[in-house]
């Protein structure tokens, strides 16, 4: 059997094909999967989609009628997939439910200590032979407080390095985590958690309820002179609510490897075209804004966990065996 990837980095490439190699053969491709690529499909039973993928009515329709009939997805989110359309077209939607947490909070801490010690700025001076320090100033994090939405794997993790820090633990999450708890965190509401935190880190799910998040009101509520930073997904932040903060001179810094509206721009070369993104325009010409293009995850050891459970994932489908992967068909005991 021949299985398709679609939005393969040159990175993941040798890694996913010798990882298959045992089992099928492999046909990687650099182009997402949207409703124009869809019909390249055709004949593949199953098919392997990146985090940027579309697979709205459309592309599952299309993807049906070639005669696919699993997903599986390289990526613990997907909220850029109908299953309701997929369940309904018999489907069946995997993701990679877990790979290394350390990929994505060391590189939030990348982030914040980027805008924090103005690094990227640093960095293009001495480019020029341009060696003053005016406007380089950064705070000590140590005895600062770390707010910290979202304390699962990722935002535990993330905790860990602020504990290391010496940074005072403000946590907000639908349930506590005992470790975070033991690490000294304290949770308490959002609007709290925003008024009294130094650095802010977002690590919760892209879901209905958490959409814009932080929304306009949210970063009124937050200091002046926070730190705000976001590797999860880009739809937690009102970027536009954002911008209006930022031009109006708030915030000492803010890291973002994610956007609301990434699709179609983020693990792409655009530098020759018109972006025609003016909130993207805009916020990336802020000095005090370091926006990277989703790399958090982007790790040598992460990349391969999520290989290696998406293999494990097809394997499983034509084994017919199900695991806590599989999206669709749901779980009837679930």
């Amino acid at each position: 059997m021949e299985i398709l990837a679609f939005g393969v980095q040159a990175d993941e490439r040798p890694l996913i094909e010798k990882a298959f190699a045992p089992h099928h053969d492999i046909r990687c491709l650099d182009v997402f999967l949207t409703e124009d690529t869809a019909p390249i499909a055709a004949g593949c039973e199953v098919i392997s989609t990146s985090v940027n993928a579309i697979l709205d009515n459309r592309v599952l329709q299309t993807l049906a009628a070639g005669g696919t009939q699993m997903v599986a997805q390289r990526s613990t989110g997907f909220n850029n997939i109908d299953l309701q359309v997929a369940e309904r077209l018999g489907l069946t939607v995997a993701r990679v439910s877990s790979y290394s947490p350390y990929s994505v909070a060391e590189f939030a801490w990348t982030l914040a200590m980027a805008v924090n010690r103005r690094i990227v700025r640093a960095s293009n001076r001495t480019r020029d032979f341009d060696f003053r320090l005016d406007g380089l100033m950064g705070r000590d994090l140590r005895g600062r407080t770390a707010g910290v939405l979202g304390t699962g794997k990722i935002g535990e993790a993330f905790t860990r390095i602020a504990h290391g820090f010496g940074m005072n633990l403000l946590g907000w999450d639908v349930a506590e985590n005992p470790a975070c708890v033991g690490l000294g965190m304290k949770y308490v509401e959002k609007d709290q958690l925003l008024a009294e935190s130094d650095l802010i880190s977002l690590h919760v799910p892209l879901l209905p309820a958490t959409r814009h998040l932080i929304n306009a009101a949210a970063l009124r509520a937050m200091k002046d002179d926070a730190i705000l930073v976001n590797s999860s997904r880009g739809g937690l932040i009102d970027t536009d609510a954002l911008v209006a903060e930022l031009r109006a001179g708030r915030f000492t810094g803010v890291g973002l490897d994610v956007y609301e509206a990434e699709a179609g721009l983020f693990f792409l070369d655009k530098s020759l075209e018109v972006v025609e993104d003016d909130t993207l325009a805009r916020l990336v010409t802020f000095p005090n804004v370091v926006v990277t293009s989703h790399q958090a995850y982007y790790t040598e050891d992460a990349v391969g966990q999520i290989i290696e459970a998406t293999v494990t994932n097809v394997l499983d489908y034509l084994a017919g065996r199900r695991s806590e992967n599989v999206l669709v068909p749901a779980d009837p005991a679930s």
